[in-house]
């Protein structure tokens, strides 16, 4: 860039962009808008996977509820049905109608790490499943719903391509429904029978790979509970914790002490401001959380977790809060 723009506006030169399938993402500052045709035009001409550039002309949810964005298209076919890949599986959407961001792969990695292989989780905010997919690929039940009827359907396809229909359930419905929904459908299936998913045989070999040492079938029972509730929402995922009160009401004869089953975590991502060690963000986020589940919650409380997910803007970060649901919480009567 340095050799095409003018010697006064190289103090931040625009170097950085998001790679979505073959579509470059730019934010250009003011100052380089009036250069962002030939800006565009270099980075085609340098970068043989870039076959259109954008720019976003608005923040993320300007648009519409659905988290997607206004943007021109700078240079290339204006064509945004792209195909990425992420943790080994395939995603197919248009990124004009869905949200996606590429530089969340690694927190999308750091979570699902989290889950066990039969466990079941709760996306409630799934998109076109950056986290329920590679989840189901590790053997993991997830519930996975967005608003968004385009992020279904993407969702949808993802499902069948990466072949994890045995483990994930696509929803389309709102959040702050979906959440109890989604308990009592859980509930229901697993009580009316004994639910097992069983796999297509393996044929294992045995350690001198010469002779076959025969078929394992893996069989998993699904859960009468979700181990975990992602909430992936930044801007406003924290409004919808009102749905965890008594979502469990009745139901204490599921959790311990009477089983060895512990009540889920939830993991609900949201923005604050910017410092050092964070200690001032981190004691912002609980005091919101506590006063949406109506419980205290601090950054001392077990088992709760600010994870510092990145920066947004210069003032401007993402986190992402874990903690166990208070029995307090999951078990009052409404």
């Amino acid at each position: 860039m340095s050799a095409i723009l003018p010697e006064e506006d190289q103090d931040e030169l625009p170097t950085g962009f998001t790679l979505v399938g073959h579509v470059a993402h730019l934010n250009l500052r003011e100052g380089y808008l009036r250069y962002r045709s030939l800006i565009a035009t270099v980075l085609i001409d340098k970068n043989p996977a870039v076959k259109t550039v954008i720019n976003k002309i608005d923040d993320v949810g300007t648009a519409s509820e659905y988290r997607t964005f206004n943007f021109e298209v700078l240079a290339g076919e204006p064509n945004l049905n792209v195909e990425t890949k992420e943790q080994d599986c395939l995603f197919r959407f248009d990124y004009s109608k869905v949200y996606w961001n590429s530089r969340l792969s690694t927190e999308h990695e750091r979570l699902v790490a989290k889950f066990r292989e039969g466990e079941a989780v709760c996306d409630a905010m799934a998109g076109v499943g950056p986290f329920a997919v590679p989840a189901g690929k590790r053997s993991i039940f997830v519930w996975a719903n967005d608003l968004n009827p385009d992020s279904y359907k993407s969702l949808e396809d993802a499902i069948k391509r990466n072949h994890v229909t045995h483990f994930v359930r696509p929803f389309n419905e709102d959040a702050r429904t979906f959440i109890s929904h989604a308990v009592d459908n859980l509930l229901q299936m697993t009580t009316a029978g004994e639910v097992i998913v069983q796999l297509p045989q393996e044929t294992r070999r045995s350690p001198s790979g010469q002779v076959p040492a025969g078929k394992v079938q893996k069989m998993f029972r699904i859960p009468r509970t979700f181990g975990h509730f992602v909430m992936n929402l930044p801007a406003s995922a924290l409004t919808f914790l009102e749905a965890f009160i008594g979502v469990y009401c009745g139901g204490e004869g599921l959790f311990e002490p009477h089983t060895n089953v512990k009540l889920p975590m939830v993991h609900a991502y949201c923005f604050s401001t910017k410092s050092e060690d964070n200690a001032e963000e981190k004691i912002k986020i609980c005091a919101e959380i506590s006063d949406r589940i109506q419980h205290t919650i601090t950054p001392d409380t077990p088992e709760t977790e600010i994870w510092d997910v990145r920066d947004v803007a210069p003032q401007k970060r993402m986190f992402c809060a874990s903690f166990r649901l208070p029995a307090e919480v999951a078990f009052r009567n409404t």
